[in-house]
C-alpha cells in the first residue's frame, strides 16, 4: 500500500499512514475475524481500496483506524490528541453507535423487541454517517470501502446475517454509490449482493459467462483489432481499447426485465474506447457507424446530456463482425475515471484546491437532501426509509413474494412493476398488495418494498388504456407503456378483421354470392392478404357501398363476356340483351355517373389507394379526388353538392403517391435518426423530412413527405414508426 502511495504521489509525507498503522496494529493485536485471520487486515484492506480511490494521506490514516474507537479502549480524544482534529472526525463519522448510545435511544422499560432496537439502533448509526458526510464526503468513501470488504468476506457468517447484510447494500450502499457515480463501488456491490440473495442465478450467470469467455475474448479481439486499424487510418488517436467486463447484476435485472434466459443476454458483448478529446469521442462514433450498421433506438448521448450522477459517455450498439450484436462506449480519459470513482475523481484535498463547480453542486444537492430528511424523520428508522426513495431516486429496488430484486425507474407503480415481471401478469393486473397492504395501482413504489400483484383470470381480461397515459402517472416505464400500446394494437386489429369478416359476408349475402370466397373479393381491390383486406374494412377504411359495387363491376364484366360469347354463336331463335353499361374509368379511378374524364388527386389529403373517396367537379380541369374526410371541402360539399360525384379506386397498376406525415415525440437525441432507420427499412422512399419544431413539455413535431402505394401500407409504416422510442402518435395531418 505504501508502496503505491509513493507511486501516486513520489516524495509525499507518509509519516500519517505509517503512524496510523501503528496503532491499528496495537489497537486490534488481539482480535480476530470470524474468519480466524487478524483483524487488522480488516482495515488495511480498506485503506488499500481507497488508495486506489487517490484519496489523501488523513482518509487513508482514518481507514486504517476506523474500527478502533468502536471495538478497542482507543478513544475519539485520544486520536485527536495523536492525529489532529481531522482524522478524528473523519474516524467518529464511520463508528457506530456504542452500546451505551444505543441503549440511550429507547425509554425505561420501553417494550421493544431486541430485533426492532437492533434495527434502530443500526439506522441511527447509518443516519450519523450520511450527516457527517454532509461535511465530509470521505466519510461516506470509508464507509463504503469499509461494507466493499465485508462483502468480499462474508463466508463465515451464518447464511441469515449474509442476507441481511446483502439486502442492506443493495437498498442503500449500491444506490448511494450510483447517485455518487461510483460505478466500480455500485457494480461490485450488488453482484456481491446478488451472489447472496440469489446464489444459483449468479451461479448460473457465472458459469455461462466463464464458459464463453473464451470464445468472447478471440470475438472481440477481431473486432478491436479491427476498430483500432479503422479509427488510426482515420487519424484518430486511440488511447485505450478493451472490452467491457460483464456486470452480473444489470445482466439478472436485465433478465428478469426482458423476460430472457441468460443465454439471451449473454449474446451481447461490449467494447470501450477511449479518446483524447470531445471531440475525436464523435469522430470515432461516425467510424464505428460507418463499420458497422447501427441498431434502431440503441443510441444514447450522455456526453451532450451528462447524467445527474456526473457520468458521460457515447453508447451505440451495432451489428458487428458476422452481423452479432456488439455495444460500444466511447469517451474521454478524465471521463472514464469519473465513470469508475464518480465524486472521488474529482476529490483533492489540498490547501487552497477547489472541487469542480459540478461536483460542489451535487454534493450541495445530497447535502439538502440528507439535512431536509433529518428535520422531517420522527425517528432514525424513518430517516433512512425517507432516504430509499428521495436519495436514491434515479431508480428503486423492490421484492417480488420470492425475495427477487426487481429494479424499477423512480417513481414506478405496481403496475410497472407487473409488466416487468411478465407481460401477461401486467395485462391482467387487477391489484396490488405493497407489503401486505392493498394499494392503488398508481402508488409509486419505494425501495425495499415487498410487491404482490392480483390478477384476474378469463379469457378477456386485458389491460386499461388510462394505464399508458402519461398525465395519469399510472406508469412510468417505457416498456410497460409499449407493452399496453401493443396490447391495444393488436386489439384493434383482430376487432378489426372480425368486423370486416361480418361486413363482407353481409354484402355477399345481400347479392345472392354466398358461394364467393372472401379472398376472392380480397384481390378485388388489390389485397394480397385476406386479414389486411378484413381490417381495412372493419376500420372503415374500405366502405360497405364499396364492395358491392366492385363485385357488381364484376358480375357485369362476367354478363358483357357471357353475351359477347352468345352473340358469337348461332342462333336459335333467343335475342340478345344489351349488358348492362359498367362505369367508365380513366387513371386508376372508378367514376360513377359521368363519361371517362380527367382526375387528378388533391394535394390537400394525398388519398391512397384503398381509402374511401369523393370527386370534385373543377371547371375545366375534370375530377379532382379527395379524401372523403377532408377538411377542406367539408364546406363546399354542404353548399355546393352537385359539384359531388362518386368514385371509388379501380387500380390496375401500383401507383406510388406523396403523403405527409406528423410524427408526435418525446424529444431525445437521436430521436429523427431512428425515424429515418425505420422509413429505410420500410422500402419506402421519402422526398421530404421537416426540421424538428418543439412544442411544450419537451414534445417534438417531425413532419415528412413518404410515396406509398396503398392504405395497407400507410397503416404498417404508422405501426412501424409508432414502435420507435419515444414516438407518441403518427398522424396524417398536423394535430
Amino acid at each position: 500500500m505504501l508502496a503505491k502511495l509513493r507511486a501516486r504521489t513520489p516524495g509525499a509525507d507518509l509519516t500519517l499512514v505509517e503512524k496510523g498503522w501503528e496503532v491499528a496494529k496495537a489497537a486490534h493485536a488481539d482480535q480476530r475475524r470470524k474468519s480466524g485471520e487478524p483483524y487488522v487486515m480488516h482495515p488495511l484492506a480498506v485503506a488499500d481500496i481507497l488508495v486506489d480511490f487517490g484519496l489523501d494521506t488523513a482518509a487513508i490514516a482514518a481507514a486504517l483506524m476506523h474500527d478502533v474507537v468502536e471495538d478497542t479502549a482507543v478513544r475519539s480524544a485520544d486520536l485527536e490528541a495523536m492525529f489532529g482534529q481531522e482524522v478524528a472526525l473523519l474516524v467518529r463519522g464511520v463508528t457506530k453507535l456504542s452500546a451505551l448510545e444505543a441503549r440511550e435511544l429507547f425509554t425505561e422499560g420501553e417494550a421493544l423487541s431486541p430485533a426492532t432496537k437492533k434495527a434502530a439502533a443500526e439506522a441511527e448509526s447509518l443516519r450519523r454517517l450520511l450527516l457527517a458526510s454532509v461535511d465530509d464526503l470521505r466519510v461516506i468513501l470509508i464507509k463504503m470501502a469499509d461494507r466493499l470488504h465485508n462483502m468480499r468476506t462474508l463466508g463465515a457468517l451464518s447464511r441469515k446475517r449474509r442476507q441481511v447484510m446483502a439486502r442492506e447494500t443493495l437498498e442503500i450502499y449500491a444506490p448511494l454509490a450510483n447517485r455518487l457515480g461510483m460505478w466500480m463501488f455500485k457494480s461490485q456491490f450488488e453482484d456481491l449482493a446478488l451472489e447472496q440473495l440469489e446464489p444459483e442465478t449468479f451461479a448460473l450467470i457465472q458459469t455461462v459467462l466463464a464458459d464463453r469467455h473464451e470464445q468472447h475474448d478471440h470475438y472481440l479481439g477481431d473486432a478491436m483489432d479491427a476498430l483500432r486499424a479503422r479509427l488510426e487510418r482515420n487519424g484518430i488517436e486511440v488511447i485505450e481499447i478493451k472490452s467491457r467486463a460483464k456486470h452480473i447484476f444489470s445482466i439478472y435485472s436485465k433478465m428478469v426485465r426482458k423476460d430472457l434466459e441468460a443465454d439471451q443476454i449473454l449474446d451481447i458483448l461490449a467494447i470501450r474506447v477511449l479518446v483524447p478529446s470531445i471531440a475525436d469521442c464523435y469522430l470515432a462514433l461516425g467510424t464505428v457507424h460507418a463499420m458497422w450498421e447501427p441498431l434502431g433506438g440503441e443510441f444514447d448521448d450522455y456526453i451532450a446530456r451528462r447524467k445527474p450522477n456526473l457520468y458521460q459517455s457515447l453508447h451505440t450498439s451495432v451489428a458487428g463482425p458476422g452481423n452479432r450484436p456488439l455495444e460500444v462506449q466511447i469517451r474521454t480519459p478524465d471521463m472514464n475515471e469519473v465513470a469508475e470513482y464518480g465524486v472521488a475523481a474529482h476529490w483533492v484535498y489540498k490547501e487552497n484546491a477547489r472541487l469542480s463547480a459540478d461536483v460542489q453542486r451535487q454534493i450541495a444537492d445530497l447535502r439538502r437532501t440528507l439535512e431536509s430528511h433529518d428535520e422531517e424523520a420522527v425517528d432514525a428508522l424513518s430517516f433512512v426509509e425517507g432516504l430509499k426513495t428521495d436519495v436514491f431516486r434515479d431508480q428503486v429496488y423492490v421484492f417480488t413474494p420470492a425475495r427477487k430484486v426487481v429494479e424499477l425507474p423512480a417513481g414506478a407503480t405496481p403496475i410497472d412493476f407487473a409488466y416487468q415481471i411478465h407481460t401477461e401478469v401486467g395485462h391482467r393486473c387487477r391489484g396490488a398488495l405493497v407489503n401486505d397492504r392493498m394499494v392503488p395501482l398508481d402508488t409509486p413504489l419505494e425501495t425495499g418494498q415487498t410487491v404482490r400483484i392480483i390478477t384476474a383470470k378469463g379469457d378477456n381480461i386485458g389491460p386499461s388504456r388510462d394505464w399508458a397515459n402519461p398525465a395519469l402517472k399510472f406508469t412510468v416505464s417505457n416498456q410497460a407503456r409499449a407493452k399496453i400500446k401493443q396490447y391495444f394494437r393488436r386489439q384493434i386489429h383482430d376487432e378489426a378483421i372480425k368486423s370486416g369478416r361480418d361486413i363482407v359476408e353481409r354484402q355477399l349475402r345481400k347479392l345472392g354470392l354466398t358461394r364467393t370466397k372472401h379472398e376472392k373479393v380480397a384481390r378485388l381491390f388489390d389485397f394480397a392478404r385476406l386479414d389486411d383486406f378484413l381490417a381495412a374494412v372493419g376500420r372503415h377504411e374500405i366502405s360497405a357501398q364499396a364492395i358491392v359495387e366492385r363485385l357488381l363491376e364484376q358480375e357485369s364484366a362476367a354478363d358483357e363476356s357471357a353475351a359477347a360469347r352468345q352473340a358469337a354463336a348461332p342462333a336459335h331463335g333467343l335475342t340478345n340483351t344489351a349488358a348492362p353499361q359498367k362505369p367508365k374509368a380513366t387513371a386508376g379511378v372508378t367514376v360513377f355517373g359521368a363519361d371517362a374524364m380527367q382526375t387528378r388527386i388533391a394535394r390537400c389529403c394525398n388519398p391512397l389507394p384503398g381509402e374511401a373517396v369523393v370527386g370534385y367537379l373543377t371547371r375545366g380541369r375534370g375530377v379532382t379526388l379527395h379524401r372523403s374526410d377532408c377538411r377542406n371541402i367539408a364546406a363546399t360539399r354542404e353548399r355546393e353538392p352537385d359539384r359531388f360525384i362518386q368514385v371509388d379506386w379501380s387500380q390496375k397498376k401500383a401507383q406510388a403517391l406523396p403523403v405527409e406525415l406528423y410524427i408526435y415525440a418525446i424529444d431525445r437525441a437521436g430521436l429523427a435518426r431512428d425515424i429515418t432507420d425505420v422509413i429505410a427499412k420500410s422500402d419506402v422512399n421519402m422526398t421530404a423530412i421537416g426540421a424538428v419544431s418543439r412544442d411544450i413539455d419537451g414534445m417534438a413535431v417531425i413532419s415528412t413527405i413518404v410515396e406509398l402505394e396503398s392504405r395497407a401500407a400507410l397503416g404498417e409504416l404508422i405501426d412501424r414508426l409508432e414502435a420507435v422510442r419515444n414516438v407518441i402518435q403518427v398522424l396524417r395531418q398536423r394535430s
